[in-house]
């Protein structure tokens, strides 16, 4: 049966809508009432949870501290609690404009597991798990807990909270399309970016499922940020643009139509160095990723007075492109001497330039010209002609 803790505490109102708690507890006592949630996919692609996996050594040097002599934890835990805990003022205490003394009751069941917990971890892990650990009897700590039953509010504080700390920066962008508060800037750019690598990496119909190498894929061979570039590239100046208005709003599934139209393209025309790991192929590398991306972008704007090129119309102007793309054997010749080994390209930005000017140029060379001259010809033709 459920027993209930009931802790002295005191509420800060921060903002409207934005009210804190903060208490004590013997860190003992967390495991009971609030739970960790790594993330995770659920079978249907969802993300679930927003901590990272426990980095051991760092626990074990808390752990040896906690058993020392002296040992202060002076940080607060922060604690996302939802809405089955309670806060009850204690009317008969000084208040003020923003503070109140009270007491906030956590409920806690013994059996429960862990996802039906009131409580989940936002910052504070290895302490935790150092306290759970140490040989000790008890270890009171200062917690902080906001309430909630919104997941993404959730995850918005835990990326705040983390986002200045040594966290993988994977997991942060895994975690921005499941947020919608305003965060810092340079997150904010990211944001809708990942919502695009989240639907390229996990649509069964998109031709880099699965591909993509993230937090909750780390199987996946092609780096999220080679992709994020790419993306972040095309939204500034490229084909994607073209469907951000100037309102704010987006277009994804059009973007989304594009960027399948054009890797399906990509991974039927170099069939053979497509899903190989980046050491057998530079086109599954950063160096390839990010260079295709300008490629795309180019192609896009022949077809300009068009939504975008099908599949079949950048196949079309890919095909001439594919003899001189030395992605897993042989060299590039870039011209001007210039030669290197297919797996010497780097995915550094002097690279990066060096491989994407060369396929515009070969592109601009071998198709665009070709097919200007072309279209001039038929023009010239129907006008003699009438």
């Amino acid at each position: 049966m459920p027993n209930e803790l009931k802790l002295p505490a005191i509420e800060v109102k921060q903002a409207p809508g934005r009210t804190l708690y903060t208490f004590a507890i013997d860190g003992k006592l967390v495991p009971k009432f609030a739970a960790i949630s790594r993330v995770r996919r659920r079978d249907d692609g969802g993300l679930v949870g927003y901590q990272r996996p426990e980095v051991l050594s760092h626990i074990d040097e808390i752990r040896s501290y906690l058993e020392s002599s002296a040992p202060m934890v002076p940080n607060a835990v922060v604690v996302a609690f939802d809405s089955r805990v309670k806060f009850k003022p204690d009317t008969k205490t000084v208040a003020s404009p923003y503070s109140r003394f009270g007491v906030l009751s956590i409920p806690i069941d013994e059996d429960a597991p862990d996802e039906k917990k009131p409580g989940f971890v936002v910052d504070g892990q290895q302490r935790l798990a150092a306290i759970r650990e140490a040989l000790i009897d008890s270890f009171p700590i200062c917690m902080t807990a906001f309430i909630t039953d919104d997941v993404s509010q959730q995850t918005e504080q835990f990326i705040l909270v983390n986002s200045t700390k040594p966290l993988p920066k994977g997991l942060i962008y895994e975690l921005l399309p499941g947020t919608n508060a305003r965060l810092p800037s340079q997150l904010d750019r990211r944001r809708l970016p990942a919502v695009l690598l989240e639907r390229l990496n996990l649509d069964e119909g998109s031709p880099l499922y699965k591909l993509i190498q993230t937090a909750t894929n780390p199987h996946g061979i092609i780096k999220d940020n080679s992709i994020l570039r790419m993306l972040e590239s095309s939204l500034s100046d490229g084909v994607l643009y073209k469907f951000c208005s100037s309102d704010g709003t987006v277009d994804l599934e059009k973007m989304l139509a594009v960027l399948h139209a054009y890797w399906a393209a990509v991974k039927g025309v170099f069939s053979a160095a497509w899903g190989l790991p980046p050491k057998k192929s530079r086109l599954m590398h950063g160096a390839g990723i990010i260079s295709m991306g300008f490629l795309m972008d180019a192609i896009s704007d022949r077809f300009r007075e068009r939504a975008h090129p099908t599949a079949g119309q950048f196949a079309s102007d890919l095909m001439p492109l594919k003899e001189i793309c030395q992605w897993t054997t042989g060299a590039w010749d870039f011209g001007s001497g210039v030669h290197r080994k297919w797996n010497e390209l780097q995915n550094t930005s002097k690279d990066i330039e060096l491989l994407t000017n060369y396929l515009l140029a070969q592109y601009k060379n071998r198709v665009w010209q070709v097919a200007e001259s072309a279209t001039r010809a038929r023009a010239s033709k129907k006008a003699r002609a009438g």
